[in-house]
């Protein structure tokens, strides 16, 4: 009776999340993957497909690319920094955050980047994926004492099954999901870089809207 009621929560949660209305294609220099965007978190989901329709990451970059942590692209922290320097705090414009229980730092899920602003509000043209690692009952135990969080028994299971990083959750925005093509992203995640996180050959990508 378990395993049957497990298994309808898994499939409601799956037709939960291919409910979602928009959908994305990532075209990158090492394959494709798929993502869906979460109705949920509706101003980052707004953000990011404004940001297709201005070209905003037109011949864009994975700029920062750690193993078993993320792979990060857009615009790099140091430019905004860069850019941002003159300017008074009031006009570093940023995106409020959009927390969710629904979203979390599981593999493949994509998130905003963001400085170490006190409101947690994501940069413009930022954008990661979690590639993340195995995760432990200790370690989800221990980032609830650390953080005052409970995690959701579906945030536990899933953490179990398939890894990621809780130790984000709450402090960045996760506003989408890979769908299709994790392996190519986790390829991705294995290329050798410099001292700098950056990987030793470019790494192109372009989003598209995929319109069913």
């Amino acid at each position: 009776m378990k395993s049957y009621l497990y298994l309808l929560v898994l499939i409601f949660v799956s037709m939960q999340f291919c409910a979602q209305s928009n959908k994305l294609q990532f075209k990158t220099t090492h394959g494709s993957f798929k993502v869906i965007l979460y109705d949920f978190t509706p101003k980052h989901k707004k953000l990011i497909l404004d940001a297709i329709k201005d070209d905003v990451y037109k011949d864009a970059l994975f700029n920062r690319i750690i193993e078993n942590f993320v792979v990060q692209g857009g615009e790099h922290d140091y430019d905004i920094a860069q850019r941002e320097k003159d300017l008074p705090t009031n006009e570093h414009h940023r995106l409020a955050a959009e927390f969710d229980s629904r979203a979390f730092h599981k593999i493949g899920a994509l998130g905003a980047g963001r400085d170490d602003n006190p409101q947690k509000a994501s940069f413009l043209n930022q954008i990661y994926f979690v590639v993340g690692k195995a995760v432990s009952v200790t370690d989800l135990d221990n980032i609830e004492q650390k953080k005052s969080i409970k995690f959701t028994k579906e945030q536990r299971e899933t953490y179990f099954s398939k890894g990621g990083l809780p130790r984000l959750d709450g402090d960045y925005t996760v506003f989408g999901e890979v769908y299709e093509g994790l392996d190519v992203l986790l390829k991705i995640s294995k290329l050798k870089t410099n001292e700098k996180d950056a990987p030793l050959q470019p790494v192109f990508f372009e989003i598209i809207e995929i319109k069913e």
